[in-house]
């Protein structure tokens, strides 16, 4: 497969702030990665490095190409999505259309045109009359319409309600993804992209916690559940995070024998929203 990101001790300071820390990155084509961390951990510095909207240091290539030399290259072949986007509230859907058709050389507008005929956002309305659910769609539509091998989305959903943000990955698989075409999400909404990516990427404080493919992580992280005296047995295991339950504890083990564990209640994998609860709890221990 080839390399869509090789990124090596990616370094990045804002005055007293460190906001990455040595970060290391290695994706391929095909893939779908969920970029998770807290407000702060230093995603949206990466995906803007990634895409050579910000200086920083360190071993860096997209695409093969190196992002902060040639963005305008690299642009040709990367879309990005942020939830501060702005489009144009003074033009109509179609003039955007019409406009977005005339500067990039790969959007089809035929088929931005067909992706928004499933939507309520109409081709003669004003930009600055839709909802902000319409705003997304219309944007997620003007990009799925560029051939680009490399799509960057900076919590598209933040603010949509739970039918826009289930339309929206609906359609990002649907009219979008393939095996040659590459997806970076970062999103609080962990439940609602887990059954979607191939790869995870844990940040805290500017550092990489944790980077692999899920496929990875169901072998190498186990949850137990368990009850009573078996609960207390399985605390006396290391293990790497718990939490209660209705009289026991859910408790999650990092390369641990299965065997040991399974005569102490129900094993199964851990979702990942308390996966990263759990890491991100061990690595704040160690300060």
């Amino acid at each position: 497969m080839r390399s869509v990101v090789e990124a090596r001790g990616l370094q990045r300071r804002f005055g007293q702030q460190q906001a990455l820390a040595g970060v290391d990155l290695q994706l391929e084509a095909g893939s779908v990665l969920g970029l998770i961390g807290p407000n702060g951990a230093g995603k949206t510095t990466l995906l803007r490095s990634l895409l050579g909207l910000t200086r920083c240091e360190g071993e860096l290539t997209v695409l093969g190409v190196d992002p902060r030399r040639d963005h305008a290259r690299l642009m040709q072949d990367a879309c990005f999505i942020a939830d501060t986007a702005v489009l144009p509230r003074w033009m109509r859907v179609d003039e955007l259309l019409d406009y977005t058709d005339g500067v990039h050389s790969r959007f089809n507008r035929a088929h931005a045109v067909r992706l928004l005929a499933g939507t309520e956002v109409g081709l003669r309305r004003r930009i600055g009359e839709l909802s902000k659910g319409m705003t997304v769609q219309l944007h997620l539509a003007l990009v799925m319409a560029i051939d680009a091998r490399l799509l960057i989305l900076d919590e598209p959903t933040l603010g949509l309600d739970i039918l826009f943000r289930k339309q929206f990955f609906e359609q990002l698989l649907n009219d979008y993804f393939d095996e040659e075409r590459t997806i970076i999400i970062s999103t609080h909404q962990v439940e609602e992209v887990e059954n979607i990516l191939t790869h995870v990427m844990f940040m805290n404080r500017g550092r990489g916690l944790l980077c692999d493919s899920m496929l990875a992580l169901e072998e190498r992280y186990v949850e137990l559940r368990a009850v009573g005296e078996a609960a207390t047995r399985a605390a006396g295991i290391p293990h790497l995070g718990q939490r209660p339950l209705l009289g026991g504890k859910a408790l999650i083990y990092e390369d641990v024998n299965r065997d040991l564990l399974a005569p102490l209640g129900d094993l199964r994998t851990p979702a990942l929203a308390d996966l990263f609860v759990a890491k991100v709890a061990e690595d704040n221990g160690h300060e």
